[in-house]
């Protein structure tokens, strides 16, 4: 999960938790019984980052107390409006564990079995109206980007009743609503969590970063959750960045003798910006070039810091949501920062959001 907040400064480094891997992982571990599982996402978490490299922005989950305080606060003011609702569904729980399996009958994610039983329960659900959309260009930062037209017909192929309520032993309790043993939805509570932070560092103006996969899957889910007190989440596509491929980085970085500071730049700074422009992925193909463009930006830095003139049309046009201006050299160079970027990871960057 990622967040820019236009001219808020740092920001905290977002991370979910509710998911029913972690579940799973849980219950596996030989510890289960003396850790508990919110304790083991915060070590989980701990370990993503070196020994006393904290961000500087902090770190927010889509559990943390503020997150769950304001998506009850929403969910509470979407049922007195009358968007949502608690009613009783038909749903499907697995025979021998008992978890939702969902509307329609299928094997079970938690523990693989075939078998289930109808079930009716009391749920929170949205029941869209016919021809609602759940996501449109404007809910897009971007500027003279192509329209994601394939993205908004995936993102519109959901049911029209909307279960946003799920089991699952790790997220945003729905007890206080009387929905004992259930937690929101987590492709809701991520966006309540982009929020959250928002409205911590006085954003107005945040923009959650995700992948057009993530994007389809999350986008129905949160298109109530976007909007809040005058504050409006967007997304910025961006394509997938390689990381994965830590021993090609390696070789490819040797091989053109790149510092180690200019080698956390590049991956920690330059490709994520280089990602909201190249939206459709930066492959493994693209990568010396891409290097070969960076050391070009490098050397073509100014001698004298560039004028806060300069800065402040760079910032006008993130703003703007127009980042083409990363593959232009002269530009590029000007918003170089000084000092490296350490992004705080004991390992490298994750290449999904």
């Amino acid at each position: 999960m990622h967040l820019l907040c236009l001219d808020a400064g740092p920001v905290p480094h977002l991370w979910n938790t509710v998911t029913l891997a972690g579940d799973l992982r849980h219950r596996d571990a030989p510890d289960r019984d003396t850790v508990g599982r919110q304790e083991r996402e915060e070590r989980a978490i701990a370990a993503k980052y070196a020994p006393g490299a904290a961000p500087a922005g902090g770190i927010l989950t889509d559990t943390a107390p503020v997150v769950a305080a304001l998506a009850l606060e929403m969910t509470e003011r979407l049922l007195l409006d009358g968007a949502l609702a608690v009613v009783p569904t038909a749903v499907h729980l697995c025979a021998p564990c008992g978890h939702m399996t969902g509307a329609v009958a299928h094997a079970c994610r938690a523990c693989g079995h075939q078998g289930s039983r109808p079930h009716t329960r009391r749920l929170l659900v949205w029941d869209r109206p016919s021809g609602t959309p759940v996501l449109a260009r404007d809910d897009f930062h971007a500027h003279r980007a192509r329209t994601p037209g394939h993205l908004l017909t995936i993102a519109q192929n959901v049911p029209e009743r909307l279960i946003l309520s799920r089991t699952r032993d790790h997220g945003i309790s729905l007890a206080p609503l009387g929905l004992d043993g259930l937690v929101l939805d987590p492709r809701a509570g991520v966006h309540i969590a982009v929020l959250a932070a928002a409205a911590r560092h006085s954003a107005g103006r945040p923009v959650m970063t995700v992948t057009e996969n993530a994007a389809a899957n999350v986008a129905a889910y949160g298109a109530l959750f976007r909007r809040h007190k005058g504050t409006r989440l967007r997304y910025a596509l961006h394509g997938r960045i390689p990381y994965d491929d830590t021993a090609g980085l390696q070789r490819l970085c040797e091989v053109h003798r790149v510092s180690p500071a200019l080698r956390e730049l590049f991956l920690a700074w330059f490709l994520p910006l280089c990602s909201l422009h190249l939206r459709a992925g930066i492959t493994a193909a693209q990568l010396p070039g891409l290097l070969k463009f960076w050391r070009r930006a490098h050397l073509a830095r100014p001698d004298t810091p560039p004028g806060s003139d300069v800065l402040a049309e760079l910032r006008r046009r993130v703003a703007a949501g127009d980042m083409r201006w990363v593959m232009d050299v002269q530009a590029l160079s000007q918003a170089i920062p000084e000092y490296p970027v350490t992004h705080g990871f004991a390992q490298e960057p994750e290449g999904a959001s």
